[in-house]
């Protein structure tokens, strides 16, 4: 079995078009957000960050392929499935919305947000590499509830808020996609079951926004422009210039890294229950690896596992659909297709999709979190809508030629906004998220020493403004009085150490005298 060779399957070909689908519409989705909704000129897209974004899910996807073969070579078996590999859908939001985009509308600069995106993701990737020697004291040191509520929020404000807004406006197209994504991916019973539900999605919001007019032939012709050939381009001068400008912008990488690595390993571990046992540190260092490689070469977005071993695995898919998957996601962007297939593909059918990771997101946290637990999702969820409203509110004001500062927090109280608040809970939403579920979860299952830690590390984070407050800085405006907030928490939690402390040794005194 040593000489064991790379093989197509019949269920390679459901497999990869499964998997190829999913791939591309976060490919479709990263380029229509950046010029779109974002601004960043479509030649900078199209001709550096596309194409270094399909390197790193090529070479991931190699890595895999490589590990399958291992491992099929080692056990003589021949239905070993390799991994699937993908860009970090999250991230994808994240580091849009929370770092390209503010840095793009503040200085118009696209090649700095870039910039500011390359070390975002570079911090992404040293926490995935790092993760793999790191993993148990990382999950140790943050429960696993609160991280994935902490997804939770960002799936349903961030991946899923704006594309069901965007359903909204085109329903003849949207409510369709919906539909097929309740009937097959959440129900029991899928409708046209022999078609890959990825691709029928695309198909049919495709065909159906073509029928309403919403896409046009001439768009067609002006995407042809775009054809090219757009090898990778190595652009370590631009990580490097990035570095002194990033520190505002990194709070979302820490707890988006730990999320995603979480959620590699689970990945991995239904591998494993499938029956593939995988290397995870050999795994996740090559998820680090890939996404540093593609962070270099110009991406800003990380690559990860992806969802679907054991359904890719019910399939009969072996090896290739992982390496065949890979090449399109390479192939695409090095020679242009993207604009092709926007002009062709609308993104109305693909914002359908995005709400259904979303909620796939949020769901996942509620079936997995233990019933005392379920009120910490809830409060995770709070600084991600803070967000997402203060995003609204700013963008907005900015629209109509105007600004909290210019209207007054006075007025804007007045009419039930407290447009303060919603600065100091938005900004810094993806720390604090993980900061105060970290409080509730400590005071709910009665840790007080660890929730004092907690405590104390928000009033770190608070003292250089990393959490609420719109730019990092020491001890700046508002800053000391959550400084303050904070260590008081801390100081009641200890106050409930020493108190149950005092409860168990006065239990422990009584029990001694009844038994002399």
């Amino acid at each position: 079995m040593k000489n064991m060779k790379l093989e197509w399957k019949r269920g390679d070909w459901a497999a990869y078009f499964g998997l190829m689908t999913n791939n591309l519409t976060n490919l479709l989705t990263m380029m229509g957000l950046l010029i779109f909704v974002v601004g960043i000129p479509k030649e900078i897209v199209y001709g550096r960050i596309a194409p270094a974004f399909g390197l790193a899910v090529l070479v991931a996807s190699i890595c895999y392929v490589w590990f399958g073969l291992q491992m099929a070579r080692a056990t003589g078996r021949t239905d070993v499935t390799a991994l699937p590999s993908g860009p970090s859908a999250p991230s994808i939001f994240t580091v849009t919305f929370l770092v390209l985009m503010p840095v793009y509308q503040q200085t118009g600069d696209a090649d700095f947000a870039i910039q500011i995106g390359l070390v975002w993701c570079f911090v992404e990737a040293m926490i995935l590499a790092g993760g793999s020697f790191l993993g148990e004291t990382i999950r140790k040191m943050i429960p696993r509830t609160v991280l994935l509520s902490c997804l939770s929020g960002l799936g349903l404000l961030l991946l899923a808020m704006n594309p069901m807004l965007q359903a909204f406006e085109a329903p003849t197209v949207s409510f369709i996609v919906l539909l097929l994504i309740f009937i097959n991916w959440f129900g029991k019973k899928p409708i046209f079951a022999k078609i890959p539900t990825g691709l029928l999605l695309l198909i049919a919001g495709t065909a159906l926004a073509w029928i309403s007019g919403l896409q046009s032939p001439e768009a067609i012709k002006a995407s042809m422009s775009s054809f090219g050939f757009n090898p990778p381009q190595v652009h370590v001068d631009s990580f490097m210039q990035g570095l002194p400008h990033a520190l505002p912008y990194l709070a979302s990488a820490v707890p988006l890294g730990l999320a995603n690595y979480i959620f590699d390993l689970e990945n991995i571990e239904s591998a494993h229950a499938a029956g593939d046992e995988y290397p995870t540190r050999k795994v996740m260092l090559a998820n680090g690896l890939a996404s540093m490689l593609g962070c270099l070469m110009g991406n800003p977005f990380p690559v990860t596992v992806y969802v679907g071993h054991p359904g890719w695995k019910a399939m009969g898919a072996s090896i290739g659909y992982t390496l065949a998957s890979g090449v399109t996601m390479f192939i695409v962007p090095l020679f242009g297709l993207g604009a092709f297939m926007l002009a062709i593909i609308p993104m109305t059918a693909i914002v359908p999709i995005l709400v259904f990771i979303g909620v796939v997101t949020a769901n996942q946290v509620v079936r997995e979190t233990p019933k005392v637990e379920v009120p910490v999702i809830f409060i995770c969820l709070f600084p991600w809508i803070a967000n997402w409203a203060l995003t609204m509110m700013n963008s907005v004001m900015g629209a109509a030629g105007t600004s909290a500062a210019k209207i007054g927090t006075d007025v804007l109280h007045s009419k039930g906004i407290y447009y303060e608040g919603l600065v100091h809970l938005g900004n810094g939403a993806p720390l604090a998220s993980m900061l105060w579920g970290c409080i509730a979860i400590f005071a709910i299952i009665n840790k007080p020493l660890r929730g004092a830690v907690a405590a104390a590390g928000g009033a770190l984070l608070a003292l250089f403004g990393v959490i609420h407050a719109p730019v990092v800085g020491f001890a700046e405006g508002s800053s000391l009085m959550f400084v303050t907030a904070y260590l008081m928490m801390g100081g009641m939690f200890v106050v409930k150490h020493f108190l149950d402390s005092r409860e168990v040794a006065s239990a422990e005194v009584t029990v001694a005298k009844e038994n002399v």
